[in-house]
């Protein structure tokens, strides 16, 4: 396990906690150096007030099989189980079953438990849905960085590159060191996506710089939390995020102090005919540190918030154009009836859009993705 989280490599003790550590995690977290010190506080917790953990006899007691969705003529089901009590013990051997390019889709079904793997979905795993039973309860964790896999993009502890990827009700975790800004090699992406026609209902990315890279391809994200400090939301993919909570984890900083510690996007449309962008609607922003809304990784980024409530965290020029004032004329950063004390537009940087009605249409639902033409109702 590369040694994954120091001292904890028992999977079922691992699982025991991690219902409370997800609960701690959202209030905590954004003051920790990484998840390990919440996972192995989360863990002395539990093993003094519970002992030991459950008997192996009883391990698949409370496990009813009638649990799982019925396959049908357009559907196959594979359940996972870190204990047993299922075909597959981990998602990535799940993974390796499903039938290469299979016009049915495949509904790999993952019970409660955090799996401690490196998971890829390759080019011919299309149709595929990560089924968890709720981001609180079922994740997958790794921690390796650009350094450790050779570049920030093979980092990821999930690297989905197959069309038509849904996951619902689960978490995506990097657990690596959080890093300081201007640190060498230490990104640590939790998910990327670089499928065509994602969808993510209800999904947890956790990690600090990189979180989720939202790579290439039309990608839809609701109910989700997404969690980091650095450029945590990054990319060229054409997303749309609708009542997403976004969170920092930048270190606090001082009162009287203008530093800039953290940014939630970092969007990469290179050109002008590029499709790509991503636009957030009745979302939140919240957490530590101050940070940018966006900063310009390449010349033509383009994000949009709107109807999005943003506390002071964000400074108040907003965006950054990665000191570079000549993408000053190519960005296209909008915001458009947000809210909060981080969306007071008094002293954003000049480039800016104040968007009226007719120019925030376009990135106010999913049409933005062309969801009309392949995104599916959640309980399909």
């Amino acid at each position: 396990m590369k040694g994954v989280i120091n001292g904890l490599s028992s999977l079922t003790l691992l699982s025991a906690i991690f219902a409370a550590l997800l609960s701690s995690f959202l209030i905590t977290t954004r003051n920790s150096n990484s998840l390990k010190t919440l996972l192995l506080a989360s863990f002395a917790r539990r093993r003094h007030h519970h002992g030991n953990s459950v008997p192996k006899a009883d391990i698949c007691c409370d496990f009813a099989g009638n649990i799982l969705p019925p396959e049908t003529n357009t559907t196959a089901v594979l359940c996972v189980d870190r204990n047993g009590c299922c075909n597959f013990t981990t998602v990535q051997s799940a993974v390796n079953a499903v039938a290469d390019l299979s016009q049915k889709r495949t509904i790999i079904w993952i019970n409660k438990g955090i799996y401690l793997e490196k998971v890829t979905l390759a080019k011919t795993k299309v149709n595929v849905t990560f089924q968890g039973q709720g981001m609180e309860s079922t994740a997958v964790v790794w921690n390796d960085t650009a350094s450790s896999s050779g570049g920030t993009f093979f980092s990821a502890s999930v690297s989905v590159f197959g069309d038509n990827f849904i996951a619902k009700n689960i978490s995506f975790m990097n657990v690596a060191p959080m890093p300081k800004p201007g640190d060498v090699g230490a990104q640590a992406v939790a998910i990327r996506i670089s499928g065509d026609q994602a969808a993510l209902w209800g999904c947890g990315f956790f990690g600090a710089q990189d979180t989720l890279h939202d790579d290439r391809g039309r990608h839809y994200f609701k109910d989700c939390f997404i969690q980091g400090s650095i450029d945590f939301i990054f990319g060229d993919g054409r997303s749309f995020y609708e009542a997403c909570q976004l969170i920092s984890i930048a270190s606090p900083v001082p009162a009287g102090k203008k530093v800039i510690n953290g940014a939630v996007t970092a969007q990469g449309r290179s050109s002008k005919d590029e499709k790509t962008g991503f636009a957030f609607v009745n979302c939140s922003i919240g957490g530590t540190g101050r940070i940018w809304l966006g900063r310009a990784w390449r010349p033509f980024s383009r994000v949009v918030f709107s109807l999005t409530a943003m506390t002071d965290v964000i400074s108040p020029e907003g965006w950054n154009d990665f000191n570079d004032p000549s993408r000053d004329q190519t960005v296209f950063y909008g915001e458009y009836k947000c809210s909060g004390a981080g969306a007071n537009q008094t002293l954003r940087a000049p480039y800016v859009l104040k968007m009226n009605d007719t120019q925030a249409a376009p990135f106010l639902n999913a049409s933005y993705v062309d969801g009309d033409q392949w995104l599916l109702p959640f309980n399909s």
